[in-house]
């Protein structure tokens, strides 16, 4: 199943996008066989500028909002994606922590937030949203715009183990990019932490995006640099966009997998 690329134009496509269009199967194969051989993130975004002629990557966010402006078609593909992630991860255990960011006033975010927490539990996974917000003292029920409800709950922790009262989660799943800093209670616990703490722009800059493409790794030796701009003459336009955007997830590390210790359960 691939997913089918819409526009909003009214006119007639650009020759580069009717050509993505025509590329879906070839560029879906190319992207499974370079996510054999790559470590990517659990999850992420990129920003891609689109000026016609040609498409070029100008940002990776690696905790990613806006899943509530998915299409509604693509929640299969979202479910799978989730469930080949989690094997990886945490393949004995089905219990995940959501930590998102703490402005729980913008309602529009925490609208991904829900859609994250849907996605999660289509693949099968017990989800609790876990806030780090000082503000959130006991368990807080908000309505969102679309209708739905979220509960969020104070991140409590015992030993080196977190989770929410009546709930040990296997693996908390980061959607807060901890700008200010690693907060203690999330330190040096036992648990896997997706994404890893080491992502966040605390500890990861965003020329880091250069850094990678200038070295290129995987991409073979006949690479050259163009000014930041990394050109695999081997590979066509289409295929070299895409390389970049694996180049620049492939620096992530490896994430740590479940001890399943059962150390600090949480009551």
């Amino acid at each position: 199943m691939v997913p089918h690329l819409t526009t909003s134009m009214a006119g007639p496509l650009f020759e580069l996008e009717q050509k993505i269009l025509d590329s879906r199967p070839e560029i879906e194969r190319w992207f499974r066989a370079q996510w054999q051989t790559h470590t990517l993130p659990f999850y992420s975004s990129v920003d891609l500028r689109n000026s016609g002629f040609k498409l070029a990557p100008v940002d990776t966010n690696l905790f990613p909002g806006g899943f509530n402006n998915l299409n509604p078609d693509f929640l299969p593909l979202c479910v799978h994606a989730a469930m080949s992630a989690v094997q990886k991860i945490c393949p004995d255990k089905q219990r995940f922590l959501l930590i998102p960011e703490n402005h729980t006033r913008n309602l529009f975010y925490l609208t991904n937030v829900v859609a994250i927490k849907r996605i999660l539990e289509g693949a099968g996974l017990d989800v609790r949203v876990g806030s780090i917000n000082p503000e959130i003292t006991a368990a807080t029920t908000l309505d969102l715009p679309n209708g739905e409800k979220l509960t969020l709950e104070p991140v409590v922790r015992i030993g080196n183990w977190v989770g929410v009262a009546g709930f040990n989660p296997c693996a908390v799943l980061l959607n807060n990019d901890l700008s200010a800093g690693v907060p203690p209670i999330l330190e040096g616990i036992e648990q896997p932490i997706v994404q890893a703490l080491v992502r966040g722009p605390c500890v990861r800059k965003q020329h880091g995006h250069v850094d990678v493409g200038r070295r290129g790794r995987g991409a073979g030796s006949r690479q050259r640099i163009d000014g930041n701009r990394l050109v695999l003459p081997e590979l066509d336009q289409v295929q070299q966009t895409f390389l970049r955007i694996a180049l620049i997830n492939q620096q992530m590390p490896v994430l740590r997998t479940c001890r399943g210790t059962g150390q600090g359960q949480l009551k």
